[in-house]
Parts: C-alpha cells; sequence; structure tokens
C-alpha cells in the first residue's frame, strides 16, 4: 500500500510539472524537455558505463547543441545530417584516441543515446511550436500515457492471453487483451478529444478521424517504445535505468513509450494538416 501512495504521488507531481510545461511552452517546455533528455542520456550511460567517460561528455554537448539548433530554428534536413555526421565523426575520433581502453559497443551506445533520447524527445517540442501546436502536441500523452492507462485496466478485467516468445519474456505481465484495450481506448480517447477541440485543430484534415488515428498509431508505437526499453534493461540485467522518480525508476522509465509517440505523431501530423 505504502508503495502505492508513492507511485501515485510521483505521477502527480509528473503530471503538474508536464501540464505547465505543455501549456506554457516555449522556453519553458524547450527547457524542461532539454534538463529531461540530458538526465535520459547519463541514466542511458550510466548502463554501458560510459556516463563519466569522454565518449559521454561528447555526448551531453551534441544534445545540447541539438536543442539550441532547435531553439534556434537552424535545424532543416541538411543541418541535421550535418549535425549527426559532425557528432559521429568526433565520436570516432575520440574511439581512436581512446583506444584500446574504449570499446566499439560502447561507442555505439553514446550515438545511439543522443538519437534514442534527445532527438525523439524533442519531437514534443517540434509539435509544440507547430500551428495549432498548444493542440497537438497532447496527443503524444493520448497515445502514450492514455494508452497505458487503458491496457492496465483492460488487460485486469479481460486480460487472459499472454504475449507469446520474446515479447512474453520483456514484458510477462502484459497481456493481448490489454494491448489491443491500449490501441482501441486511445484512439477513442481521440475522438472524444477531436470532438472536443475541433474549432482548435482546423488545419488538421477531418479533426475526429485524425486525432482517432493519431491516438490508435501512436499507442501501437507507445506499446514497443515500452518493450524496446524493456529489451535494453533485460540486456544488460538491470531492473530500472534510475531511481530519480520513486516508485517509477528513472527518466527513460516513465519516458520509454513517449520516446517512440513523438515522433510518429509529428509524422502523422505532417500528413494530416491541410
Amino acid at each position: 500500500m505504502k508503495s502505492f501512495w508513492i507511485r501515485l504521488r510521483s505521477s502527480i507531481i509528473i503530471m503538474a510539472v508536464a501540464i505547465t510545461s505543455l501549456v506554457l511552452g516555449g522556453y519553458v517546455l524547450w527547457g524542461v524537455l532539454g534538463i529531461i533528455s540530458l538526465i535520459g542520456l547519463f541514466e542511458l550511460y550510466r548502463v554501458v558505463s560510459m556516463q563519466r567517460s569522454v565518449q559521454g561528455w561528447i555526448g551531453y554537448v551534441a544534445a545540447v547543441a541539438y536543442y539550441i539548433l532547435i531553439l534556434l530554428q537552424l535545424l532543416d534536413i541538411k543541418v541535421f545530417f550535418a549535425f549527426l555526421i559532425g557528432f559521429f565523426l568526433i565520436l570516432l575520433i575520440s574511439y581512436v584516441l581512446c583506444f584500446p581502453k574504449v570499446h566499439f559497443n560502447k561507442i555505439t551506445a553514446v550515438f545511439f543515446g543522443v538519437f534514442y533520447i534527445a532527438v525523439m524527445l524533442s519531437f514534443i517540442y517540434q509539435i509544440r511550436i507547430l500551428p495549432s501546436g498548444a493542440y497537438l502536441v497532447w496527443l503524444i500523452f493520448i497515445g502514450s500515457w492514455g494508452s497505458d492507462t487503458c491496457a492496465y485496466c483492460v488487460g485486469m478485467l479481460l486480460g487472459k492471453h499472454k504475449l507469446k516468445g520474446g515479447l512474453h519474456e520483456l514484458s510477462p505481465n502484459k497481456s493481448i487483451e490489454g494491448c489491443i484495450g491500449g490501441v482501441i481506448g486511445a484512439a477513442l480517447i481521440g475522438v472524444i478529444y477531436g470532438a472536443i477541440f475541433t474549432e482548435h485543430l482546423q488545419l488538421v484534415l477531418h479533426p475526429v478521424l485524425g486525432c482517432a488515428l493519431l491516438g490508435g498509431c501512436s499507442a501501437v508505437l507507445s506499446q514497443f517504445g515500452d518493450l524496446a526499453a524493456s529489451a535494453i534493461k533485460r540486456d544488460h540485467q538491470i531492473k530500472d535505468y534510475g531511481k530519480l522518480i520513486p516508485g517509477h525508476g528513472g527518466i527513460v522509465d516513465r519516458f520509454d513509450s513517449i520516446i517512440f509517440t513523438a515522433p510518429i505523431v509529428y509524422l502523422l501530423v505532417t500528413f494530416l494538416v491541410k
């Protein structure tokens, strides 16, 4: 019972920070996402013992540089590829200079971390600054946290068939019914959201159907995001990425599904905007 109240308290604090940041947008959201990304990077790098290495610091600097480019609205496709290539080359040079103390798998983990954490989470800010972004950005959380809640409730009430194979190994408590319920639930929440805020989503083709599509598709990716984070933990035999959020673990543990939903919502929005 005590663990439930600890988890609930943490959830309330997280929701308060998330809602405040999303409503205010601008520098506040940009700063909060930047801090979350750096903490998430530290947690991920700690898994491979690179959190205080030269390469780890290169990763932190790369993440900061990426967020500065976003804030200044300089991140077009050419700049993005220049950023990735420059970051990759600097990492390889550091690998050569530190050889044989640093192994190649850890270099790839540093590169992966910046893309997996910083780049993917940045789409929350990139959606927020779009026309109607103040309303579109909530679809990320409908597809993620909304899906999680629906999947949990349906799984508890109707879950009889567990996931198979490697999926079951990664998440033995998940059920097929829960996964389906999460997708349907997120789509239905999207319908309700689109119906309520139709006048604020006029740039989206068929706001109600569009929000349903965004909710359902992001819910599918949300579940794979959760499983992907679990796979990394299983590979390195750890329970949580950190202890920053009591009852939840670390930043990556709490934002694992959002890491997947943010970019898919951004991509779908670009196709659904008139």
